[in-house]
């Protein structure tokens, strides 16, 4: 199911607002739960497996974790580190599988198109193009250097945190800022941020789909508020 970008960015506009208001009774986690298996289902059909796979793990752990320790009301440090630790995946981690799920599955180019589409000024355009380039490109980076470590014999750095530190970390800060030099030069190079208004290849339109997933989220977010703060 490719959707438009801008479905994509109302999607991640609901989610974030479904998560920042707490769910107290059993319909609005229904609720809450429903909008974050959208993006994990959807990843699956994009055929990333893996993504999907691990934040539906750690979303699955994080909520049998804070049900089960909220049903058996336990005490102790241990107990409390954990609650608050399910409690801060389960609230944040919707929006970022969202967020995650449109930067995998959408061209820079067709995000580009959306934003002017929606008459964006460049400056919010262009910053939002690079970060969509920065974070899968810094995991590909990362992903060169463990290999690169680990060829010659750097493993964890041998226990020693310190080394851990030096043989991957500074590397890694190091390939950040030049990426970010380039992604900009990129941007730039490419026409974003010109006098002219640029044109694109692509052209966009709202199919059946997307507009299915907007009613369906405008009413989630509907339900969310009503029996939250209504009902």
């Amino acid at each position: 199911m490719r959707l438009d970008p801008r479905t994509k960015l109302f999607m991640v506009f609901v989610v974030s607002a479904i998560v920042m208001m707490s769910a107290t009774t059993p319909l609005l986690w229904a609720v809450r739960i429903a909008v974050t298996m959208v993006p994990i289902v959807l990843l699956i059909t994009e055929k990333h497996y893996a993504s999907a796979f691990r934040f539906l793990v750690l979303y699955g752990i994080a909520l049998a974790l804070l049900f089960g320790l909220l049903s058996e009301g336990s005490t102790g440090i241990v107990a409390a580190l954990l609650l608050g630790y399910c409690c801060i995946i389960v609230q944040f981690l919707p929006a970022m599988i969202t967020a995650w799920y449109v930067v995998r599955t959408t061209k820079i180019g067709d995000f580009v198109s959306a934003m002017q589409r929606m008459h964006v000024p460049d400056g919010i355009t262009i910053s939002l193009a690079v970060v969509m380039r920065f974070f899968p490109t810094i995991k590909e980076e990362y992903a060169s250097i463990r290999d690169a470590m680990k060829m010659r014999g750097v493993m964890l750095g041998g226990g020693n945190a310190a080394k851990m530190i030096e043989f991957r970390m500074i590397p890694l800060l190091f390939s950040c800022v030049n990426i970010g030099d380039e992604l900009s030069a990129a941007a730039i190079t490419r026409g974003l941020g010109g006098k002219v208004k640029r044109t694109s290849a692509t052209e966009l339109h709202m199919k059946a789909a997307d507009w299915l997933m907007v009613v369906a989220f405008i009413a989630a977010a509907a339900v969310f508020v009503v029996f939250k703060y209504v009902v």
